[in-house]
This record gives structure tokens, C-alpha cells and sequence, in this order.
């Protein structure tokens, strides 16, 4: 499809966002349209993310695409996806524009299912999201959920072999422990991500205060410390949210089994709090709830979790850690935390992208 590129809708640090308008074609024959467009020698997340979005394109819960394309513009090789264009903004602006920068508990409770659908539909497809946060949850013209911005998502089945590597995707505040220690991202890194913009949605303000990174990563990894829960949020949503912030990611509920829990759940398919039973219309073979999971043995030892067998070049952070240990990864998370703070200092790892400009 042939189009123009727009008024800007946004700027980020990955490129910019215009509004895309066909060309040739009869504007009501097409729904809304933004591109994302960034350098061509640079557009490795942006293609990532298309790749994606193909794959999961019939999922209503998701921002949809509608193909891509190059153009050179001011000399410049660009890489251009056209998305849907979500008229109701990011659901963190939404949260910033309310009266007391916190939505109803009603309100939290639809988007918090509609998110789960979006998810269980991510995790079944094969793919772990990464960087679930409120400025990548868009809002519909009829408020529905768009889960948006797949530049880091990747296929579970890779995680299975890379995820030993200790590399760091995502945003801090929304990091799950295992994902801080050791490096591992699979879908229940996405369900801790969940639970945190759960509790921000409710409470305000982020789940962990952030004045120091070294000092919020070790927060999160080292210890058994969980974010706070809101005060004025139901029972049932602070149940909800004990369920997503389980330190061990094995006992993590999943997506699908916390579409059952009656904060979100219609009333029939509801499961009472402490029941050790979830109910289902169909079997299945997987956990329903954390009375579900197989016997399993902890290993107070760091290395059965965390070591890292490095099948590629290391990067400067995983070298760090190298040194650390004197050529193994066998060390606490603590020090293969500190190892990772030369990187993160290195890169842009605000919770919130600070450098956007809107147009409305």
C-alpha cells in the first residue's frame, strides 16, 4: 500500500511515530494508521517487531500491523511499519491525566483482563513480550487494550537456549527477580511485569522507588522482599497480585490460570480464594493453580539457577562477571548484579520515555 507520511504523533529514542495517510485510496476504506519509522542501519528491533506482530495479528488485544516498507527521505534510508493507530493513548497517560493519578478499581479490573487475554494469547503463540509496561499498553477508540511495542519480544523456545547468557531486556521497575539475577526471560517474567503496572494502575506511583539503579536492582534480585501492595486495592486484588509476585517463577501463576481469578474472571468462571482446586471447561495438562505444580526441590545454592555457559562472544557486562568469578559464573546474584551496573549505566533505562513529545 502506497501512503504519506503525516503530522507526528510522537518521538522516541528508537525513531519517530507520524500518522500514515494511503495514497490512492479511499481514506475509509482503511482504518487509522501510524508508521514507526527509524534509520534502515539501525531498524533491527523495529523488523523484530514486525516479524512479530505478523504472527500475531488476529489477536484483538494486540496493536495490529499493517505492512512495511522503505523510503528515503532527506537523504536518509528509513525502515517504515504501519500500525494501528490507538486513538485512546498510552493507558500511562491515562493514569497521569486522572484526578488523583489512579484509576478505579472497576477500571483496573477490565483492563487487567483484557491485558491477561492479550498475554495468554502472546505466551501460547510462542512468544514472551519483555518489556510489559504501562507506556506500551495503548487504549482503543472504544478503550479496549492494545498491547503494543514488540521490538524486544522474542520466542520462548530461544529463551530456552539463550537465556543462560545474563542479558538484560526490558525496563528496571517492571524486571522480575529471575530475569535481574540470572538473565531469564520466559512468560512468567512477563506476569511479574503484570503485577507491577497492576499496582501502579491502583496506587499511583511504580512499585519500587527509583533513586538508585544499583540500589533497585538489588531490591528486586537479592533478598525476599516484594513490592508493596496498595492499600485501598480489594482483597481480591491483593490475592491477585500475590499470585504475580511470586519470587520463584515456577510457581507463578500463568496467564491462562489467572483468567480464572475472580479479580478479573466472570462468574462462572471464577475459582474461590484458597481453593486448592481451579476449575476448567476443558482438561488440561498444564498448571491450574499453584497446588498444580509437581513436587520440586529448592537449591539454596546460586549456581543451579544462574550459571551462564557463554556460547557467544561476552558482552562487556558478562565479562565483568567472568572477572568476578574468576573465569566461572558461579558467584551470588549480589555480585553478578554488580557486575551488570557498567552496562546499565550505559544505556536509557527510564520507566517512563520521558523524551516523547505528543501531538494531538
Amino acid at each position: 500500500m502506497d501512503w504519506v507520511r503525516g503530522e507526528a504523533v510522537g518521538h522516541g529514542s528508537f525513531g519517530k511515530v507520524n500518522f500514515a495517510i494511503p495514497k490512492f485510496h479511499s481514506t475509509h476504506l482503511f482504518p487509522p494508521m501510524v508508521v514507526k519509522s527509524s534509520a534502515a542501519s539501525s531498524s533491527a528491533t523495529l523488523i523484530n517487531e514486525k516479524l512479530i506482530l505478523d504472527d500475531l495479528n488476529c489477536c484483538p488485544y494486540i496493536i495490529r500491523c499493517f505492512g512495511h516498507s522503505y523510503t528515503y527521505e532527506k537523504g536518509e534510508k528509513l525502515y517504515n511499519v504501519l500500525l494501528e493507530y490507538a486513538s485512546g493513548g498510552a493507558l500511562s497517560d491515562k493514569l497521569k491525566n486522572s484526578g488523583d493519578r489512579k484509576l478505579p478499581e472497576i477500571e483496573i479490573r477490565k483492563y487487567t483482563r483484557e491485558l491477561l487475554k492479550g498475554l495468554h494469547y502472546i505466551h501460547k503463540s510462542g512468544y514472551v513480550h519483555c518489556d510489559i509496561k504501562l507506556p506500551n499498553i495503548l487504549l482503543g477508540e472504544d478503550g479496549q487494550v492494545k498491547i503494543a511495542d514488540f521490538g524486544l519480544a522474542k520466542r520462548a523456545e530461544s529463551i530456552k537456549y539463550d537465556k543462560l547468557r545474563c542479558e538484560l531486556r526490558g525496563t528496571p521497575l517492571y524486571m522480575s527477580p529471575e530475569m535481574v539475577t540470572a538473565g531469564e526471560q520466559d512468560t512468567p517474567a512477563d506476569i511479574w511485569a503484570l503485577g507491577c503496572v497492576i499496582a501502579e494502575m491502583a496506587a499511583g506511583v511504580p512499585v519500587w522507588g527509583y533513586s538508585d539503579l544499583t540500589q533497585l536492582l538489588m531490591k528486586i534480585g537479592v533478598g525476599d522482599e516484594l513490592p508493596e501492595f496498595p492499600m485501598k486495592l480489594s482483597e481480591e486484588g491483593k490475592d491477585f497480585l500475590e499470585k504475580c509476585f511470586v519470587k520463584d517463577p515456577r510457581k507463578r501463576w500463568t496467564a491462562e490460570m489467572l483468567l480464572k481469578h475472580p479479580f478479573v474472571a466472570d462468574q462462572d468462571d471464577t475459582v474461590t480464594l484458597n481453593d486448592e482446586r481451579c476449575y476448567s471447561s476443558t482438561p488440561s495438562t498444564s498448571p491450574r493453580c499453584p497446588f498444580d505444580f509437581p513436587d520440586w526441590v529448592s537449591d539454596d545454592s546460586a549456581e543451579s539457577s544462574a550459571t551462564c555457559q557463554i556460547t557467544s562472544l561476552p558482552s562487556p557486562a558478562i565479562q565483568e562477571l567472568l572477572n568476578f568469578s574468576g573465569g566461572s559464573l558461579s558467584t551470588s546474584p549480589a555480585e553478578r548484579l554488580r557486575g551488570l551496573m557498567n552496562e546499565l549505566r550505559q544505556s536509557e533505562w527510564s520507566d517512563v520515555d520521558e523524551d516523547w513529545v505528543r501531538i494531538r
